[in-house]
């Protein structure tokens, strides 16, 4: 079975009378010729490496190239422990746990890419906190990285998820939108509110572009992702409100693929203008680069 479109999802699901996460591990296991089992013993093993990678960017405040990015999980750490965030503890876990992954990413440690490496701190960081928080357990930690999985895999049959094709909509845009499809799994949402959520932060990224500072997945890459897992989670209280995304997903899938190809290739990973050529950062690349 080839599920190309958000509607063709919905219908398989509805015929089936089964959960995203299960029509999708159905699907992987008979596609790779093994069992449901065994598909979900290879996502577990996804979810303790996302852990395994919180854990150790947690402890660490080894810089980056440029020497501005690498630190700020610590300093964050530093604030919380005696200052205490405004929304609570969960906030405060999320943007940790985005941080510290992000971070093990610039350090070139073991991540998970989820749908790439500079947006691998947003997936994980909610699902791992929501988890911890709200004591779900491993099966339903399973259950939304696969739901999340299938959410990235539909739109990149319209949008190549890459910066240097549709700009940071279809990388951290699109981690975001898996986010918020997994959170809104987790918290017993139906396939309807799952894709809400999906299209409601989809929207509100439109036009994201991909500038990075010397071409280094630093700056603004590293803070994207703290912020737009809050944003993902956002999405999903939305949703999980009955309000609706008065666009259709896959229409809304549309408009993504469409605004990544009217947008500037200057703005797209080139590096060639946006914040990648304020004075401060060319002062920096200089500084780099020569």
């Amino acid at each position: 079975m080839n599920i190309l479109t958000f509607d063709e999802l919905i219908d398989e699901c509805k015929k089936n009378k089964k959960n995203i996460y299960e029509l999708i591990q159905e699907i992987e296991a008979t596609d790779a010729d093994t069992s449901i089992d065994s598909i979900r013993e290879n996502v577990k093993l996804h979810i303790e490496t996302m852990k395994s990678t919180i854990a150790t960017g947690m402890k660490s405040s080894e810089k980056a190239i440029s020497q501005w990015c690498g630190d700020d999980c610590i300093k964050l750490q530093k604030r919380y422990s005696s200052n205490k965030a405004l929304l609570g503890k969960l906030f405060e876990k999320i943007i940790t746990y985005s941080l510290a992954t992000i971070e093990e990413n610039l350090r070139m440690g073991k991540i998970v890419a989820c749908p790439t490496a500079g947006s691998c701190g947003i997936v994980p960081s909610v699902i791992i906190a929501v988890a911890e928080e709200q004591s779900f357990d491993e099966d339903t930690q399973i259950n939304a990285l696969i739901t999340a999985g299938a959410i990235g895999a539909i739109i990149s049959n319209k949008v190549q998820l890459a910066g240097a094709v549709a700009g940071c909509q279809a990388e951290c845009g699109v981690a975001a939108a898996m986010c918020a499809g997994a959170l809104t799994q987790m918290l017993g949402g139906d396939i309807s509110q799952i894709l809400n959520a999906v299209a409601l932060t989809m929207k509100n990224l439109l036009g994201l572009t991909c500038d990075p500072v010397c071409g280094l997945v630093e700056v603004p890459c590293v803070k994207r992702n703290p912020i737009l897992a809050i944003h993902a989670v956002t999405s999903s209280e939305l949703a999980l409100a009955g309000i609706e995304s008065k666009i259709p997903l896959d229409e809304v899938i549309d408009a993504v693929r469409q605004t990544g190809q009217l947008m500037s290739p200057m703005l797209k990973e080139s590096s060639l203008a946006g914040l990648a050529t304020t004075k401060t950062a060319l002062k920096l690349k200089e500084k780099i680069f020569g």
